[in-house]
């Protein structure tokens, strides 16, 4: 029998089918039931992981109290998983949410507090995955280049709706079709690619930068005509160490799992001994170091389980009674999100701003 009984509640972020895919991979997981208020958009991952009609559910509560799964993956608007936390956590289960943390810094901290003893909250972020830049993680703490005192993002896409989960590309017309209803171009559901990929280099970024603050943000966004949220974000972090840069972009002139764009998408990590530049799925990275000054192409590394995906992950980390480290921790993904919500005011106040708490 199965180890994990696994539920995937709401369906607003198509990252939902993707996370489904791990849970159905795992050989430990059984996949019990699938909850939205929007019943058809259960529909394909119902059928592609053979989901039985009884297992489908509308009313989130006949969900798990019929069901009573281990862990439920979590894929709101960004401005609703705060409510979304505190609706599931008092089912007593482990908790899944697909980045971003939350819409604001005050809406993560209700999410942390609606958890019940003994139970995990992850946040998971796609990017966190990427052997790139798992392999550069592994080189800045062997020492590679020294300490990390600057972090350089550039990510993005066409646009979020341009592809659906397992990066199955849509239509122009798909495009224009859906654009007035998508949650992602609406500001009071936490739209824009400011929330959508900030937190993205952020969060990775603090990481790298083992868990160090900056002292204060500036941040500036594009308003697109049409449009009430932005789809091109510039965001300058001081540190102690220098200045680190975060820009997300919707509206690449390709989309990096197809062809890189330029800028190319990804990270460049700046070290007190050398540099890293880590681009999302290619599959070699660039290293300038004190015994190879001009640089050398490695390759990535080949990731292996529990490493390989957030259920992976995170179940092992259940198993082993370890805590939750990284991207997808609490407290990693906190300081990104103080960085987001300290960005967020700058861009609307037009100066910089000391980081918020």
């Amino acid at each position: 029998m199965p180890k994990w009984k696994i539920a995937g509640v709401n369906f607003d972020h198509f990252h939902m089918g993707d996370n489904l895919r791990f849970a159905h991979d795992h050989p430990d997981v059984e996949i019990v039931s699938l909850c939205d208020e929007q019943s058809e958009r259960m529909n394909e991952s119902a059928a592609k992981f053979s989901i039985a009609a009884n297992r489908l559910y509308t009313d989130f509560n006949a969900c798990l109290t019929e069901t009573e799964p281990d862990l439920v993956l979590l894929c709101p608007a960004t401005a609703r998983h705060a409510e979304w936390t505190e609706r599931i956590a008092p089912f007593d289960v482990h908790i899944m949410m697909e980045k971003p943390f939350a819409a604001t810094l005050a809406e993560a901290d209700r999410m942390v507090a609606a958890m019940r003893p003994g139970k995990e909250l992850a946040i998971n972020w796609p990017l966190a995955w990427y052997p790139p830049h798992r392999t550069a993680r592994r080189l800045i703490d062997e020492g590679k280049i020294g300490d990390v005192v600057e972090v350089h993002f550039y990510d993005g896409n066409r646009g979020p709706l341009w592809h659906a989960a397992d990066k199955v590309e849509k239509t122009a017309e798909d495009v224009q079709r859906e654009k007035p209803q998508s949650w992602f171009y609406k500001q009071n559901q936490g739209g824009g690619s400011l929330l959508d990929y900030l937190g993205y280099g952020t969060t990775l970024g603090t990481w790298f930068l083992n868990g160090r603050k900056p002292i204060e943000v500036t941040a500036t966004v594009d308003s697109p005509p049409g449009l009430e949220v932005d789809e091109h974000s510039i965001v300058v972090a001081s540190y102690e160490t220098g200045l680190s840069k975060f820009e997300t972009r919707w509206g690449t002139f390709t989309d990096p799992w197809t062809h890189q764009p330029q800028p190319k998408c990804g990270f460049v990590i700046v070290g007190s001994e050398g540099t890293i530049s880590s681009y999302d799925y290619e599959s070699t990275i660039y290293v300038q170091s004190k015994s190879v000054r001009q640089g050398e192409l490695l390759p990535v590394d080949r990731l292996e389980n529990p490493f390989q995906n957030p259920v992976q992950y995170m179940l092992n980390c259940l198993e082993q009674d370890r805590p939750i480290e990284g991207p997808l921790s609490v407290n990693i993904s906190r300081i990104g999100q103080q960085i987001v919500d300290t960005a967020v005011q700058s861009a609307a106040e037009k100066r910089t701003l000391p980081l918020l708490d």
